[in-house]
């Protein structure tokens, strides 16, 4: 039983659709797992075991009547507590919706139910997702698998430790400024931001926005695409929606990569990065070229990025808490958001305008950019896991972070060009926390990221590495 838990989704769809083992089987190796780590990771927050046996009986009675089943069938998951589901609790991380039960669920939820995954909890976020730290006042903070004392990251800081600690094979995430890509990093498991509208989001306050994406993660690139076959596909109630279906994804990820050329950035040009992390990720740059890769160093041009994220970022704060405000009172929420609602307020119509055409540029400058190189690499988390005690990095190299947020700018600023990018396992610090490498591809490449990504993985093999805490070493 205990095998099965650290098999590859991958591995485990293709045992269950043939029959050879059962969705009551896999789900009771979870629960064990859960049930032995999760008191001391403290990832999954909402925890419904006795739903996900009847829903994995359920499943188990479909498949012996020959129906047809899902790609993720039989595939246990928690979902984030950020996101609708329908029946279960959904509390953001705040006390004020601590109770919260929802009537609906997100698409993304529905597209998961539809393809066969048995839930059977919620992943632990910050409140209300603000920040790449995984903590609220609901639940505590949830602990990085491989140093307890050590943030996990966020915002899907929960989803990341349930993965590497055995706990679930597949997690839905979200991602604004680098919360599928930091946890990630910080977990040693793969975070996918896919370009946006490739999976639509619905319901969503503002509909056409481009910076907030849902994606999936995994222990490897395998299970991302899977995933990502069953969530990604056109949907009408998305005006950004892509209309390309989720199949493409469950396409073998090979490909040779004789001559590619890619580019390598340490920094973007201008953001200080941890030398640990540095070190970690250059070590593993010659297998780029082992793989056939043409390899230099160079950026795209990415002056104003952090202006435009900043600025766009408060706007859609200032829309997404004005209810919340009004109703409770802002007095009722931790000071990071208060804060970003507070510039989201100030902005004026010249402020917004100005971002909006200074991304316009950055993307076309970047666009160019990957006209001559088809992916770019950088590292994903600008410092390695820090002490959980911390709210934030309050310096990197010296050099003081302004804001809470300052320190993932390796991540948002690729966010506002709207590129697929993803994080996968790059090796460890002398200290043995985990490193990520971000992979970003061209326009709606999601796929080429995927398969760039899987080759260096495949090379590498950082993914099979796991957390003491999560086999009992």
């Amino acid at each position: 039983m205990s095998e099965l838990i650290w098999l590859s989704a991958v591995e485990l769809a293709d045992l269950l659709g043939r029959g050879e083992v059962s969705a009551v089987d896999v789900l009771n190796a979870h629960l064990q797992q859960i049930e032995a780590v999760n008191p001391s990771l403290n990832a999954i927050v909402t925890y419904l075991p006795e739903m996900a046996l009847d829903l994995a009986r359920q499943a188990d009675n479909r498949r012996a009547r020959g129906a047809e089943l899902g790609p993720l069938h039989g595939l246990p998951i928690a979902h984030k507590d950020l996101a609708q589901t329908k029946g279960i609790r959904t509390t953001s991380g705040s006390p004020l919706y601590a109770d919260l039960v929802p009537e609906i669920d997100d698409l993304h939820i529905e597209r998961l139910k539809q393809a066969g995954c048995i839930t059977l909890g919620k992943t632990n976020v910050p409140e209300f997702g603000a920040g790449s730290h995984t903590f609220n006042p609901v639940f505590g903070a949830t602990h990085n698998p491989y140093d307890l004392s050590k943030t996990c990251g966020g915002s899907s800081g929960g989803a990341a430790v349930a993965l590497a600690a055995g706990m679930i094979p597949v997690a839905d995430g979200s991602d604004l400024g680098g919360s599928l890509r930091n946890p990630a990093s910080f977990c040693n498991v793969v975070g996918f931001r896919p370009s946006p509208g490739r999976v639509p989001s619905y319901p969503k306050l503002s509909g056409w926005s481009t910076l907030g994406v849902v994606g999936p993660m995994g222990r490897t690139v395998q299970d991302v695409a899977l995933m990502l076959s069953a969530i990604a596909g056109y949907d009408a109630r998305s005006p950004i929606a892509i209309q390309q279906p989720g199949s493409v994804f469950a396409q073998s990820l090979e490909r040779d990569f004789k001559a590619v050329k890619i580019a390598w950035s340490p920094d973007l040009g201008e953001l200080p990065v941890a030398p640990d992390v540095l070190r970690t990720i250059e070590s593993q740059l010659p297998v780029f070229a082992e793989i056939g890769c043409a390899l230099e160093a160079a950026a795209p041009d990415f002056r104003d990025a952090y202006d435009i994220f900043q600025t766009l970022r408060a706007w859609s704060f200032e829309l997404s808490f004005a209810e919340p405000f009004a109703e409770f009172g802002e007095e009722k929420f931790k000071e990071t958001i208060r804060w970003n609602v507070t510039r989201g307020k100030r902005l004026s119509a010249v402020d917004i305008s100005r971002a909006e055409a200074k991304r316009t540029e950055l993307y076309h400058r970047v666009r160019v950019f990957m006209d001559i190189f088809e992916f770019l690499l950088l590292p994903t988390a600008q410092v390695p896991p820090f002490p959980i005690e911390w709210e934030y990095p309050e310096e990197i190299n010296g050099v003081t972070m302004k804001t809470y947020i300052d320190w993932m700018m390796s991540c948002a600023y690729i966010t506002v060009t709207g590129l697929p990018a993803i994080s996968v396992p790059c090796g460890f610090t002398d200290d043995g926390l985990p490193v990520g490498l971000q992979i970003v591809g061209r326009p709606n490449a999601d796929f080429a990221v995927l398969q760039l990504a899987y080759a260096f993985q495949e090379a590498t093999g950082f993914y099979r590495r796991r957390p003491a805490v999560a086999t009992g070493d």
